[in-house]
């Protein structure tokens, strides 16, 4: 009898025709409550999604027959991992899906704000022709410090291998450091760091890691950028730090004002103060957690997420 998978989220149709071509059954099931799905999850061996809600103890414990929980991106805080482990479920992510893309994103953001592309563009446009005032930065010269050297910290390492850069890595792993990156203890990396690229997974160890105290010990002021996960920064303090120069730039593809989906940012109707600071900051550079979102990441991650399905059966 042919096992059947229950998608919750759209996906690019290279996903579901991968999956019928392994002999699954397919379901889609976009708009259902979370209630209606935990309905009807008996029914399936496994589950495809990307952020649409929690996957939690009391929707895992709604299906005896669950094998596998694939989610088409690369964290998998969504999931109650330890309770699904628990239950033999496995669990499957695609990082290296959208690691290129992540990558050229960092980079395109740490150009832009070097060469403050964005505000010159803006300026031109109103028929302002400032040079001086648009004076740029090369990146030659200047240290790296990346935090997380995972599939997204070392498709950054790759990108920079054109620029004259020391890059450094941090990463609670040992021995992650390669060819590309040099691993360093955190106290080194905050020493040395001209710019700081933030690459880890949202684990309680990385919540609120990028607040007043870990900013301050970094010796010299610096450029940061982050498309990871945007409740591993605290946003009003990284705002100060942006006040007084200790960060003098920011590129920021995600913010801890998203809901969990990622799919909105506000639920309020107030925007909170350290948001307005930044959608007015010109040394500020947002994106709507896009750095993994490319038209080549979309049919990767898909393909990887068939691969890694094919692998676990076969």
């Amino acid at each position: 009898m042919a096992q059947k998978i229950l998608f919750l989220d759209s996906n690019h149709p290279l996903l579901k025709k991968g999956l019928e071509n392994l002999g699954f059954i397919c379901d889609e099931d976009f708009t259902s409550s979370k209630e209606k799905i935990e309905q009807i999850l008996n029914d399936y061996q496994g589950l495809v999604i990307r952020s649409r809600f929690t996957i939690d103890k009391n929707f895992i414990d709604s299906s005896k027959n669950l094998k596998f929980i694939a989610r088409v991106g690369a964290g998998l805080e969504n999931i109650d991992t330890a309770y699904a482990t628990l239950k033999n479920i496995k669990l499957i992510a695609a990082p290296e899906g959208n690691r290129n893309a992540v990558g050229e994103h960092a980079l395109g953001m740490l150009l832009s704000l070097f060469n403050n592309l964005n505000i010159a563009d803006k300026q031109v446009r109103k028929g302002q022709w400032l040079r001086e005032e648009n004076r740029g930065l090369e990146l030659d010269g200047k240290t790296v410090g990346i935090i997380g050297y995972g599939n997204m910290g070392k498709s950054f390492a790759k990108k920079l291998q054109g620029f004259d850069v020391e890059i450094l890595c941090y990463d609670i792993k040992p021995n992650v450091g390669d060819k590309n990156c040099k691993q360093v203890p955190l106290t080194e990396l905050q020493t040395k760091a001209d710019i700081v690229s933030l690459h880890t997974p949202q684990t309680p160890f990385t919540l609120n890691m990028i607040n007043t105290n870990f900013i301050n010990a970094f010796q010299k002021p610096f450029w940061f950028i982050n498309t990871a996960r945007g409740k591993s920064v605290v946003t009003n303090d990284l705002v100060n730090a942006l006040k007084s120069g200790k960060v003098l730039g920011a590129g920021l593809d995600v913010l801890e004002y998203e809901k969990s989906s990622f799919e909105n940012l506000f639920t309020a109707k107030n925007i909170p103060d350290a948001f307005n600071y930044l959608i007015n900051a010109n040394n500020v550079i947002l994106s709507p957690h896009v750095a993994g979102w490319t038209v080549e990441s979309h049919q990767k991650l898909a393909q990887t997420i068939v691969d890694k399905v094919k692998e676990f059966f076969s």
